[in-house]
Parts: structure tokens; sequence; C-alpha cells
């Protein structure tokens, strides 16, 4: 990571945690990370709006900060790009989630021993680990081919498997947290409420793996390899 990449994500991590209102979000220039330095922005490409819009979710900040990042953009086609910065929150979310998940059973004891060291615990958030590991990485992906060509691939497979890791991962984090993680005054259903409700925003599991298949049929068997591994 660079040293003015670095100096973004230590901005982003310390403004955003404090639950700030929309005046601290400006002050800090977060809106503006891909502003031209000329306008007075940061100069930054969408892989540092990811280190943005992904701190968005991890910390469940409702400010239309991705919106604001999103129309200083210029992208043409909103609504995809709306659709990638959803899975970049959910992504950021679900790292929340697993990271709520972990310190529970950690510290949660049952039998005289922390839940964490029973295999069927240890077994359920592997998964989850796995789930998370899986949409950041396709949400990562998504934000690099964002700065090159087209796109729209990458994205719908963003969106797509960060709908799935959503669905898997809530249920294995209320789980392992038993009654405690339906309780208002407790982090998790603040994440866990967001992710339902982001999962059928701009694109369920149903409406991605639909267009995803009809854009591979329409290109043919011959060319689904060399399209999957450019």
């Amino acid at each position: 990571m660079s040293e003015l990449r670095a100096l973004l994500a230590d901005t982003t991590e310390r403004v955003l945690a404090r639950a700030p209102g929309w005046a601290q979000v400006e002050e800090a220039g977060l809106a503006k990370v891909l502003v031209p330095e000329s306008e007075g922005g940061f100069g930054g490409n969408w892989e540092d709006a990811l280190i943005v819009i992904r701190a968005c979710g991890y910390h469940a900040v409702d400010l239309p900060l991705p919106e604001a990042i999103l129309e200083s953009s210029g992208a043409k086609d909103k609504a995809l790009f709306a659709a990638m910065m959803l899975a970049a929150k959910m992504a950021g979310a679900l790292q929340a989630a697993l990271d709520l998940s972990v310190e529970y059973t950690r510290q949660r004891q049952q039998f005289g021993k922390p839940l964490a060291s029973f295999q069927a615990i240890q077994q359920q958030l592997a998964v989850f680990a796995e789930e998370t590991a899986a949409a950041n990485m396709a949400v990562a992906a998504a934000f690099r081919a964002a700065d090159r060509d087209d796109a729209w691939f990458e994205i719908a497979c963003a969106k797509l498997r960060a709908n799935q890791a959503a669905r898997v991962s809530t249920g294995i984090a209320h789980q392992v947290h038993g009654a405690m993680g339906f309780t208002a005054e407790y982090r998790l259903q603040h994440l866990t409420r967001r992710l339902w409700k982001w999962g059928s925003e701009h694109g369920n599991e149903r409406f991605w793996s639909d267009r995803i298949g009809a854009r591979i049929a329409e290109r043919g068997p011959e060319n689904f390899w060399p399209d999957l591994t450019e």
C-alpha cells in the first residue's frame, strides 16, 4: 500500500469509526476521493474509493457517502456502479460481523471453556471466514476492473458473491452468538439487518445469476474460458 493510500485508510478509519455526521465526512474530504487534486479532491481511483466505501459497511455508517462518491465519478452506468458500491459495503459489513463473532466466541464460556475451542464452532467460523474472504476478493476485483475498461462482468459477480456470502454468513453469525445476537443494544443486528436489506437492493441473487448466465450464453461456450481468465 502506498503512503498516500495508507493515509487515506487511516483518515477513513479515524472518521467513520466515530459515527460521524456529514460535516465531519466533508471536512475529511472522503466524499472527494475520486475528485482530481486540481479541483480540491484526493485525486484517487476506484481502488482508493473502495477503502472508503467498504469502511462505510464495516462501521454501519448511514450517510450518503457512497452516493456522493458515485456522483463525482462521472460513471455512465450509474445503476451498475451503484451495485458495485453496495457490494463493497456488504463486504465491509461481513468483515465486521466476522470480527465480532470471533471476538464473542473467544470471550463467551461454555462448560468452562471458550466457545471458540469447540470444533463445531470453529467449523462454522471457518465457513464464515471463507464467505467473507470470497466476497471481499470479488469486490476488490470489481473495483480494479472499474479503473480499466468494461467492468460489467466483475461487478455482476461481486454483487452476486456478496449476496451469497451474506445469506450464509448472517445465519452463522447469529447461531454462534445465540440470543445475544438479537438484542437491540448489541452491534451484530445493526450489521445483519443491513446485509439482509442490501442483498435485495440493486439486484438479488436471482437477478445477477440470470444476467451473468445470459451474457455467457450470448458469448457462446467457446468464449467462456477466455473471457473468465482474460
